[in-house]
């Protein structure tokens, strides 16, 4: 009887839940219908149909889903005509187009990522051991994360068609949208990227093309990359060399593409952790044996219980540091810098900030 009562309870609280979000994707669809319905063609709402297709992923049958797809699709496109539009100008097409393709591969994406949700638990159910299902994880990520790349590229390559006018002219605002649709997916595409090289070094180990590196000038070539993220957030990079104001070179032996990640990866978690107006510092540092860097930043700080788990895979630590991380650059950093016979750390700094650190072996000067 008990246990009548507990699955009636169950089944009542799954209901429950499923009713909820169906209403959540009714309640979202009518916010977007009425902001594209009641607004010129030239504004374009269409983007907003990825909440209820994304809802739609974990509440609705496969059939549901398209069905959702396919009605953003046919309602973008129907907005071009209705309320009726005596001319409908070349450049809300081609706009209305990116958007219909960006549905399309949102719901391709989350169908394939439910997919492979629901043959993972199939598989946790199957596997005995912790090591079976250690592997069969690994395969998945790898095989989902090469798949990813496919529709991305695709989209990419696409935004780029419509930014250089092939379909068109195309006005200023819809080149910044173009920019920001074109470095959303870039972005995107580089942490499937990065998820890749995370199981293939753990599979197969990093394997390095070592040459003699100056790392002041990998880090003046990754300052300049990122100098579009320091301006959006207010952040200003600064380099330094310890107590000397002369600008020196540090050598090593090492791969200088696989050394310019970790780079990325340290500014690029500095500049996202500082505040407006802050100061992300290198700090390059020579001495006769090895090689130091130092990236500080003056943001909230690491707490003493995320320090020791910082470089782990996947570690996303409950701290302001890492609340929009995928727990995936930090760890690859670690892999890059081991693979050198080197050592990379974290510390916090007082009265607030962090520095992230890394050391290699140094070799003469060329």
């Amino acid at each position: 009887m008990f246990k009548s009562l507990s699955s009636i309870k169950k089944n009542l609280a799954i209901q429950e839940k499923y009713l909820r979000g169906r209403w959540s994707i009714a309640i979202l669809f009518a916010i977007v219908v009425a902001l594209e319905f009641t607004t010129p063609s030239e504004y374009l709402f269409g983007y907003l149909y990825t909440g209820p297709i994304l809802l739609a992923n974990s509440r609705l049958s496969r059939l549901g889903k398209l069905q959702i797809t396919l009605v953003a699709v046919a309602l973008t496109l129907l907005d071009l005509f209705v309320p009726d539009r005596e001319k409908i100008a070349l450049a809300t097409v081609a706009n209305r187009s990116i958007a219909v393709m960006a549905l399309g591969v949102t719901g391709y994406l989350s169908d394939r990522n439910q997919q492979y949700q629901e043959a993972i638990a199939i598989a946790k159910a199957e596997l005995q051991s912790q090591e079976q299902l250690a592997s069969i994880r690994e395969d998945f990520v790898s095989t989902l994360s090469h798949d990813l790349k496919t529709p991305m590229l695709g989209a990419i390559e696409t935004i780029k068609a419509f930014q250089e006018a092939k379909f068109g002219d195309v006005t200023s605002t819809q080149q910044k949208v173009l920019e920001t649709m074109a470095r959303s997916h870039k972005m995107s595409l580089q942490l499937v990227e990065t998820l890749l090289d995370v199981y293939r070094n753990d599979a197969e180990g990093l394997k390095l093309q070592l040459s003699p590196v100056n790392l002041v000038a990998l880090a003046e070539e990754v300052i300049a990359t990122l100098i579009h993220l320091s301006a959006a957030r207010r952040v200003y990079i600064s380099m330094s060399y310890g107590e000397s104001d002369f600008r020196r070179s540090l050598w090593v032996n090492g791969d200088s593409v696989q050394l310019q990640r970790v780079f990325t990866n340290l500014l690029t978690n500095g500049i996202n952790h500082s505040h407006r107006g802050d100061k992300v510092e290198i700090m390059m540092e020579s001495y006769s044996s090895y090689q130091v860097v130092k990236v500080i930043d003056s943001g909230l700080g690491i707490t003493a219980e995320e320090l020791p788990h910082l470089f782990e895979r996947f570690y996303q630590g409950n701290g302001d540091r890492q609340v929009t991380g995928s727990g995936l650059g930090l760890y690859l950093s670690r892999q890059i810098i081991d693979a050198h016979g080197g050592i990379i750390w974290a510390e916090n700094k007082l009265p607030h900030g962090a520095l992230f650190g890394f050391r290699l072996p140094a070799i003469p000067e060329k």
